[in-house]
């Protein structure tokens, strides 16, 4: 298979998949939701997929774990006492390279 009609494919399985996310639940709960168990769910299920990507991305991309353990430290500190998305993010950065810079002396 050529390098183009991969892509293309890829590009059309995506869009399928995505179109699919989006319309299955349209199809099948024509109704209110009335389960509070069910709504819960749904609520919480964004979350949790954001944190299942996220989390693992953190910790795999710095140069040490105690550095990044340190950045998710900082960053749920921050976002506990309700910081704006990029004073996290620029404190979270601060509190890995500051980490990192110390660990070269130890």
């Amino acid at each position: 298979m050529s390098d183009a009609a991969y892509l293309y494919l890829s590009i059309a399985v995506m869009a399928v998949v995505t179109y699919l996310i989006r319309m299955i639940p349209l199809t099948v709960f024509r109704k209110k939701i009335k389960s509070k168990f069910i709504l819960d769910f749904l609520y919480y299920v964004p979350y949790a997929v954001l944190s299942a990507m996220t989390i693992p991305a953190v910790f795999y991309s710095g140069n040490s774990v105690i550095g990044a353990a340190a950045g998710v430290v900082v960053a749920v500190i921050l976002a506990f006492f309700e910081r704006g998305l990029l004073t996290v993010a620029v404190f979270a950065c601060g509190g890995v390279f500051l980490t990192e810079f110390l660990m070269q002396f130890f």
